[in-house]
């Protein structure tokens, strides 16, 4: 590949990532990611042999803008001397602050359907994270459940808790738009209270 064809396909995906962040994910029509990066409506074909393909390159840079949003989090509470229970709580935050901060991004990220074919690399990028849970919760509950399908109810939680919040419909449900207590609450259901 060309200098002129790696900055082509950068310029593409970076028209991608700035529709999906001022428009959400409705607005990534090839011919519109085209006429954003200013080349012609043929030319993403060119770059990426499908439409997914393209989509999944945008989502690459979500996951990988996630990751560092999360390592930085957890980074910053282990530095403190944070227990298990407080890192995890620190990633939780900083998972919901990523998603409310980015929705047209987080969406796209988890639309599988949209990504089919590419999702499975996508989502081997956030293995080493969910890996991250996974111990913290284990040194949580030592003798307990199994972590992994402990942090997977979590991450689960934690997920809606986030696409409820962007749609309004947990405000609607809990009369509020504070998610503080609701954070709690799902932390407590899986790890137990914070006390003990």
């Amino acid at each position: 590949m060309t200098e002129q064809d790696r900055d082509l396909r950068a310029r593409l995906v970076a028209a991608g990532i700035e529709l999906v962040t001022e428009e959400g994910v409705h607005a990534l029509g090839l011919r519109e990611i085209a006429r954003r990066a200013g080349v012609s409506h043929g030319a993403p074909r060119r770059y990426f042999p499908t439409h997914r393909e393209l989509l999944a390159a945008v989502a690459r840079h979500g996951f990988g803008r996630l990751t560092d949003t999360l390592a930085g989090a957890d980074a910053l509470a282990a530095g403190t001397g944070a227990d298990p229970r407080a890192r995890i709580e620190a990633l939780a935050r900083g998972y919901l602050g990523f998603a409310a901060a980015n929705p047209g991004m987080f969406e796209l990220m988890f639309r599988h359907d949209l990504l089919e074919g590419s999702g499975t690399e996508l989502r081997r990028s956030t293995l080493p994270l969910f890996r991250t849970l996974v111990a913290l919760v284990g040194e949580l509950h030592p003798q307990g459940e199994d972590p992994t399908a402990t942090t997977a109810a979590l991450w689960a939680n934690l997920h809606g808790l986030a696409q409820l919040r962007s749609w309004g419909s947990l405000a609607l449900a809990t009369g509020s738009d504070g998610l503080e207590p609701v954070l709690r609450a799902t932390l407590t259901a899986h790890l137990g209270p914070a006390d003990r």
